[in-house]
C-alpha cells in the first residue's frame, strides 16, 4: 500500500485538531495509514492522498474531530448512487 494513491488533493477528509483528544481510534481503524498519533499528542494527517473516504475514522472518532464526505471507499454510498442517483444517495448518519 505504500505506493497506492488516489487522485492527489481530492479527498474530502478533514481533521479539526481542537476537539481531538489523541485517543488514536482514527489511526486504529484507518485501513490506509492516513493518520498518525504520537503518544500524548493529537492526531495528524500524514498521508491525505491515501484516504479512500470510507468514513471509518469519522464514524469512530469519539469527539467528531474528523469529517469526510462519502467517496470511492464507501460501498453503501456507491450502491445508493446506483439505486437512487447521486442527488438522493445517502448512506445515513451511522456510516461515513
Amino acid at each position: 500500500m505504500d505506493t497506492f494513491r488516489y487522485l492527489p488533493g481530492v479527498a474530502t477528509l478533514k481533521l479539526d485538531p481542537e476537539p481531538c483528544i489523541g485517543c488514536g481510534m482514527c489511526s486504529t481503524v484507518c485501513p490506509h495509514g492516513v493518520f498518525e498519533v504520537e503518544k500524548g499528542e493529537k492526531a495528524t494527517i500524514i498521508a491525505h492522498d491515501l484516504c479512500m473516504e470510507c468514513g471509518a475514522c469519522a464514524t469512530n472518532c469519539p469527539v467528531k474531530a474528523i469529517s469526510v464526505t462519502p467517496g470511492v471507499g464507501c460501498a453503501s454510498y456507491i450502491i445508493q448512487v446506483w439505486l437512487k442517483g447521486k442527488e438522493a444517495a445517502d448512506c445515513g448518519p451511522d456510516c461515513c
